[in-house]
């Protein structure tokens, strides 16, 4: 995945500086071939290379330059994820990747609670009813990697912030013990510095069905949309296209505005918990 950031974004300067790829290879003596590998991300440049191609696209931004070369350092760093690489999909692979280098990550769910967000009990049992059939040692490792997914957050080393759907919340997947244990662990995450929580009412009518589940990531100080995922049947789509990104910005936007805040996403969190103990009792 960092392999694809960077030739993407060269890809990008090398267009808006009016190059072809003819004329970037020459930048740095190698092959038109070569030059459509790193640009797809089936090749990384070594810094050098980076470093000419951005002085012949007029690119002098030193963070812009510094976040390239720095893509084309780690392109090969070895995640903690890989550990688990045999039991993983490649697409789900790619969305941990970004995960991990992510500084803001925003997530919209309309449908269960985001795995940033999941128990290790609700995890367990929502792979458990998933629609394809997955042995108990595949399915034990991917609760492993989900709860190692949030150390991002539980470390503060990313912004995050998650939209849920109301119906998230007040209809459960799973038994009624582990849903009010997940709310409970919400409310605690919900606390943290780096933790937005929001709910999307059921007032907010078919603003919930405006678009799919989906994920976004920035890697920069600022929390400009550089990727997206999405969830489907067949595995994890990652968005990067200029047009894509500008879309599901907008839409987060749009999700985020009609949200309650989330103080009052709290409250609502907690009526709904109490709510669920008194049906119990």
């Amino acid at each position: 995945m960092r392999s694809r950031r960077l030739g993407t974004a060269l890809r990008q300067y090398r267009q808006a500086a009016g190059f072809d790829q003819p004329q970037a290879a020459e930048v740095i003596a190698t092959s038109q071939a070569r030059i459509s590998r790193i640009e797809s991300g089936h090749a990384t440049p070594r810094v050098i290379e980076v470093r000419l191609l951005l002085d012949a696209y007029d690119i002098t931004d030193s963070e812009v330059r510094a976040k390239l070369e720095d893509l084309a350092k780690h392109s090969k760093k070895r995640g903690w994820w890989l550990e688990h690489a045999e039991h993983l999909r490649p697409d789900y692979v790619d969305h941990i990747a970004l995960e991990d280098d992510a500084t803001y990550i925003r997530e919209w769910q309309p449908i269960m609670v985001p795995g940033l967000l999941q128990t290790p009990a609700y995890a367990e049992a929502v792979i458990a009813a998933g629609p394809h059939c997955i042995e108990p040692e595949r399915a034990a490792q991917l609760v492993k990697v989900r709860t190692g997914r949030q150390a991002k957050i539980e470390e503060g080393g990313a912004s995050y912030t998650a939209i849920l759907w109301e119906g998230v919340l007040a209809h459960p997947l799973v038994s009624v013990d582990v849903h009010r244990e997940q709310l409970s662990a919400i409310l605690e995450i919900g606390r943290r510095k780096n933790v937005t929580v929001q709910v999307l009412p059921f007032s907010a009518g078919v603003l919930a069905g405006y678009t799919s589940a989906f994920s976004s990531f920035s890697f920069d100080e600022e929390p400009t949309v550089e990727a997206v995922t999405m969830d489907n049947l067949r595995g994890t789509s990652v968005l990067e296209g200029a047009k894509d990104l500008t879309a599901y910005a907008n839409a987060y936007d749009l999700l985020r505005s009609s949200a309650l805040t989330p103080d009052a996403s709290a409250k609502l969190v907690r009526d709904i918990l109490r709510s669920l103990k008194e049906d119990t009792s």
